[in-house]
């Protein structure tokens, strides 16, 4: 029998399973077996943990299809969540967990209980420096999309579906006559991604002093498909938004799981990410 928990930020839901739990199972095999969510416990993927420390940790990702991705957002942040109810946390406290892009530092702001009664604990994440740049992609119909490509560790691809004056009634989420979902799955899969991307279709939703502050976001992640929430995905969106469409930091971010808040003061700063992570249930799995 493997222990587990599993957890959800946003909506965005990970189990965490130690290294030492996991010994001598093929993890990519786990991943797709236990990610399942009709026939087995189901989540987004699986975070495997190892303790390094006092306050640190080591966390290798799975995806629900088994691959490994550098990192997530959300589910870095669950891992925090976890580790801080483990050591009994503060808020203050600061938890660093490497990653395969790097180490992260998540900072305890606040607990609480969510409505369902389960642990919630509010995390903010230092997510290093974003990479950016303009590019286009060419779909097979011959469309062409523009959007910016962002690195936060791992690749994004991310497309504003509209201008800052566009009307509240517009086409939600869709290019021309093809649903963000499509779409996402071609970009994904797109020979000018050879390790595959993630895809995130944003419309913005009001305005402060003209800059957009609050963007909805929708999700097609690598090695998942579509999902509520995205903590990378978010830091991603927001770091177009803010370098390139001119919104102001903080931003808010909303997923169909929740809003997350960005922070970030532009090119070569670090970009700081804000949001939930709840402790949803632990046990046993064959």
């Amino acid at each position: 029998m493997i222990p587990f928990t599993k957890t959800h930020a946003c909506g965005n839901d990970f189990l965490i399973i130690t290294e030492k739990d996991a010994a001598g199972y093929d993890k990519a095999e786990l991943a797709q077996r236990l990610c399942e969510r009709n026939t087995s416990i189901g989540a987004d993927g699986i975070e495997f943990f190892e303790w390094t420390g006092d306050f640190s940790g080591r966390i290798r990702l799975y995806n629900a299809d088994g691959s490994i991705a550098e990192i997530s957002g959300n589910g870095t942040r669950c891992v925090a969540a976890w580790m801080a109810e483990e050591l009994n946390s503060q808020v203050g406290d600061e938890l660093s967990i490497e990653t395969d892009a790097g180490v992260r530092i998540c900072t305890i702001d606040g607990f609480r209980e969510s409505e369902d009664d389960a642990p919630t604990t509010l995390v903010t994440t230092d997510m290093d420096v974003p990479e950016f740049e303009e590019t286009t992609v060419e779909l097979s119909d011959g469309t062409v999309i523009e959007g910016v490509f962002v690195s936060m560790g791992n690749p994004h691809f991310v497309i504003l579906l509209d201008s800052i004056d566009s009307p509240p009634d517009a086409p939600q989420f869709m290019i021309g006559d093809r649903v963000w979902q499509e779409i996402g799955e071609e970009i994904c899969f797109h020979p000018d991604f050879p390790e595959q991307t993630n895809v995130e279709f944003v419309r913005t939703l009001r305005t402060r002093s003209d800059a957009p502050n609050q963007v909805a976001l929708r999700i097609y992640e690598r090695g998942v498909g579509p999902t509520s929430s995205s903590g990378t995905g978010t830091s991603a969106t927001a770091t177009a938004m803010i370098a390139i469409y001119g919104a102001s930091s903080p931003l808010d971010v909303a997923a169909p799981g929740g809003i997350q808040t960005v922070e970030w003061a532009g090119p070569g700063e670090r970009l700081y990410l804000t949001g939930p992570a709840t402790l949803i249930a632990r046990g046993e799995a064959w």
